[in-house]
Formats: structure tokens, sequence, C-alpha cells
């Protein structure tokens, strides 16, 4: 028996003067009654009821008890449908966070139309380039973009982010075309400094995973000034391919090196369990799953680049 059940009994048996009406209106035995009372007594070590062979009526600390009770209880039945009422309808508040970069890839519009269609719901977003822990830091959802290693929590793939090695026209003219990753360690890279990792990019030949050292000719530690860069001449970026589709498509950007950049980049969702997540959760995941990724299962957002070393 728990301390809510004890009380409800007692309050029951304070309303009815009796413990045979108590019992034969909480659908319970006297003797458990009695039982619930008792252990109560036990637990605050006071008497609650004065008791006759007829009626039972409320000592001074049982009268206290009965007034401090009720709004208690009444707190606590309150919050129980509220929280039956997220577990099936879309509300409260979510914490979510996020690269800086998808910042820039159109989330913010994404989780607007969310809060749109879910208007009982509010949020926290918590935009950065540290992985967070979901636990410690109390992130309901985590967006990452690559692998993720913590095998602790539940990973959901979003929509495959492919990238591309591209330039200018004019820069490729001035510099060459590489026919191999090696070559961009003599070139001018454009890189997102991951607080001061070495640039490492990566790629596979053969099936077989490469990464190739630079000395990046810029650093920078956002994805947004890297399509400016890139469209002034001034180097080569590796960037997602829908997030910088418009350029190429244009013909104001080129790439190169396609046979051995990785398929098998992703925008992941994290989060804790797989069991017992709010509705507002829920929801929200649906959402990004529906919008986030095509039929081939391609991320699609697109405003600015994104750089693999997001």
């Amino acid at each position: 028996m728990d301390s809510l059940d004890l009380i409800q009994t007692f309050r029951e048996v304070a309303r009815r003067g009796s413990f045979s009406a108590t019992a034969r209106a909480l659908d319970m035995s006297p003797a458990n009654v009695s039982k619930y009372i008792a252990a109560l007594e036990a637990r605050f070590g006071v008497r609650l009821f004065n008791r006759t062979t007829r009626k039972v009526s409320l000592t001074d600390a049982g009268q206290l008890l009965y007034e401090r009770s009720g709004p208690v209880l009444e707190l606590v039945q309150m919050t129980a449908s509220e929280l039956q009422e997220r577990a099936t309808r879309p509300s409260g508040r979510l914490t979510v966070t996020a690269p800086h970069a998808l910042a820039h890839a159109g989330l913010p519009a994404l989780l607007g139309q969310y809060l749109t269609r879910y208007p009982e719901v509010s949020l926290n977003l918590r935009l950065t380039n540290r992985e967070l822990d979901l636990v410690e830091d109390g992130v309901d959802l985590a967006l990452r973009v690559g692998p993720i290693p913590d095998g602790n929590i539940i990973v959901r793939r979003l929509a495959r982010l492919d990238r591309v090695v591209a330039a200018s026209p004019a820069y490729w003219r001035a510099h060459g075309v590489p026919q191999h990753p090696r070559e961009l360690a003599g070139h001018r890279t454009l890189n997102i400094n991951r607080a001061g990792e070495p640039a490492r990019w990566p790629f596979v030949e053969r099936g077989k995973p490469l990464e190739v050292a630079l000395l990046p000719y810029i650093d920078v530690n956002d994805v947004a000034p890297l399509a400016t860069l890139a469209l002034m001449d001034l180097g080569v970026a590796y960037l997602a391919r829908p997030l910088f589709q418009e350029h190429l498509d244009s013909g104001r950007l080129v790439s190169v090196l396609e046979a051995f950049v990785p398929q098998d980049f992703w925008v992941f969702a994290a989060y804790q369990q797989r069991r017992h997540n709010s509705a507002a959760l829920t929801a929200l995941l649906a959402h990004l799953e529906s919008e986030m990724g095509r039929p081939d299962g391609v991320f699609h957002l697109a405003t600015n680049p994104l750089n693999p070393g997001v």
C-alpha cells in the first residue's frame, strides 16, 4: 500500500464516520480499512480517530491531516490527469539539441511547423556542436550528423546526407581538378574547425575508409561562410549536396571526386528510451521523419551548406 491509498482511505473514513461504510464505498473489507488506518497512525506516530462501538471521529491530529491532505490529493489528481494527457496528446516542454549547421539548413522552420501544429508544446532549442549528455543535460531529443558512438541511447535514422567536394569553375581552372582525394593536400581547402582538431576529410577507396589530412586555407567554426567563400573562388569545400544543390545546378560550383565520397552519412535523432515517451516527443519524431527525408531517405531541406566536420 502506498501513502496516497492510505490517505484516501483515511479521508473517506473521516467523511463517513464509519469503517464499515467506508469499506462498502471503496469495495474493501472492514478489516483492510482498519489495517490502512492503523498503518497511517503508525507512520505518523499519532492517533487519528477516536473510536467507539458505534462511530469514529477525528482527533485533533486527524483534523489537521484532513485539512492539509485535501489540497495535496487534489494536486496529485490534477497532475496525474495532466501526465495522462501528455502521454496521449502532444503538450508540455521539449528540450532539443542540434549542431549549428542544422540551424542553417531549415531546422528552425521545421520546428516552427511542428509547434504550429501542436500549440500546447513549447520548445527549448539548444544549438551546439558539442554532444550533450541526454541525461545530465536534460535533453529529450538530440539531432546529430554522422556516426553516433554512444550505445546507451536510442538512435533513429532520419535522412541520408549526401555530400560533395566542390569549388567554383574559376578555382578549378586556376588550380587543377584533383583525380584522387590525396591531391587535396595541395589545394586551398575551406574547413570546419572542431575545437582545434586536425583537419581530416573522410573518403572511401575500393570500399575502405580513407582519411586525408589537410592544412586548411581557411578554418571556420560555423558552416554559414562556406558558400560565400567557395563562390568567391577562394577554395574547395566538402559540403552536403542537397544543401548546396542550387549552386551545383547553376554551375557556379562544380563537384569532383564523387566516386570517393562516402554514402553512409546520416542525420540521426537520438533519445533515451523506446517506451513511455511523451506524446510530444513521439509526434516530433514522426514530424521529422516525414519532413526531412524523401522516399529515398535523402535529406532535402536546403538553404545553406553543411560541412562533414559538423
